[in-house]
């Protein structure tokens, strides 16, 4: 597809500077572009390529001033990153909508619904009693258990895993590999040492506009739900236990993990390799660095790095005095060996 620059202009309430006729058909980084790409700079580092790239089409703040001339039309926003975002979302969508319809071999349950302009791709397997609503594209190998529902314009990415009674909200969007509604790693103890597995009844509700990364496994619940709500965003190879609730527009980078029953405020960061221990609170708004490991419940607002996790700030003039060790280790031993001096010999 071609988009010329006066299009591209008015979706993201631009203004061009340049061939308002120039067109693209794809996108490259603006070091590697060439003619008929479009392209952005957000980031100063990369400000010499703008005046030797060969891309048609360039994003860029409207505030940006230029040392040189440019070969390429520019179209000026107030975010030059925002907005190459909102275009490639918007090529992304054109791009899903053209495909439509039930790819063969695949499996749909008599008692399954679907809506329309939905997709379903090659060995999909949909239980008894899924509802799949409207614009949703089911990519092939995707496992949908019985009395499952899946909203409005959702992904399920190839691979993915949808266990039995769990809830897909509207606009959710789930990578290769991840699995919804798993058993919890729940086992009681018995007198002879051994381990009685308890069973998980419940099920798993994400809410919409969650996105949720490759090889994520989210447990189902023991009684109840596991819950992400609305506008979360997990990245890849992150664990959800059992009962965690994960707040609204919380972010969680990857390789996280969360243990059973916690809850996690919204709008919350959580760094790359963090682990939280089960049955606390983080607080809405909450910081936690990546590597951290939280073992007990955070403040709104509290910002924690270590393991175990403890202030941010503290944290920060602890690492400035440990750098600063040798140095005073050196001025302890000049002052013993002064006060030696000054010591009167009995």
């Amino acid at each position: 597809m071609t988009f010329p620059a006066t299009q591209i202009a008015l979706m993201i309430q631009g203004r061009i500077e340049g061939n308002p006729e120039a067109a693209v058909t794809s996108f490259a980084k603006i070091e590697e572009a060439q003619q008929g790409q479009l392209s952005f700079l957000a980031n100063p580092k990369y400000e010499e390529y703008l005046y030797s790239t060969n891309a048609s089409v360039v994003i860029i703040n409207e505030d940006f001033e230029l040392k040189q001339p440019v070969k390429a039309t520019l179209v000026r926003v107030k975010d030059a990153y925002s907005a190459f975002a909102i275009l490639l979302s918007k090529y992304q969508e054109i791009m899903q909508h053209q495909l439509s319809g039930v790819q063969q071999p695949s499996f749909i349950a008599p008692t399954a619904t679907y809506g329309e302009n939905v997709y379903i791709g090659a060995f999909a397997y949909i239980g008894e009693n899924v509802k799949i609503g409207d614009h949703t594209k089911v990519y092939p190998n995707v496992f949908i258990g019985d009395g499952v529902t899946v909203g409005d314009h959702c992904i399920l990415h190839p691979g993915v895993k949808i266990y039995h009674d769990c809830i897909i909200g509207a606009h959710v969007t789930i990578h290769a590999g991840s699995v919804i509604g798993s058993d919890g790693f729940g086992f009681a103890p018995l007198p002879d040492g051994s381990f009685k597995k308890i069973p998980h009844l419940g099920n798993v509700i994400i809410e919409d506009r969650v996105e949720i990364g490759a090889n994520a496994a989210i447990d189902r619940a023991t009684l109840g739900s596991t819950l992400i709500k609305q506008g979360a965003k997990l990245d890849n190879l992150i664990q959800i236990a059992h009962n965690v609730e994960i707040g609204s527009s919380t972010v969680i980078a990857a390789q996280s993990g969360i243990s059973g029953s916690t809850r996690v405020g919204n709008g919350v960061m959580i760094g790359g390799q963090v682990g939280i221990v089960g049955h606390i609170q983080i607080g809405d708004g909450a910081r936690i660095n990546a590597q951290s490991g939280v073992s007990k419940s955070l403040e709104p607002g509290k910002a924690v790095t270590g393991s175990p996790a403890y202030d941010f700030t503290a944290a920060l003039r602890s690492q400035a005095i440990s750098r600063q060790l040798p140095e005073l280790e050196k001025r302890v031993k000049e002052l013993e060996a002064l006060v030696k001096q000054l010591t009167p010999i009995p």
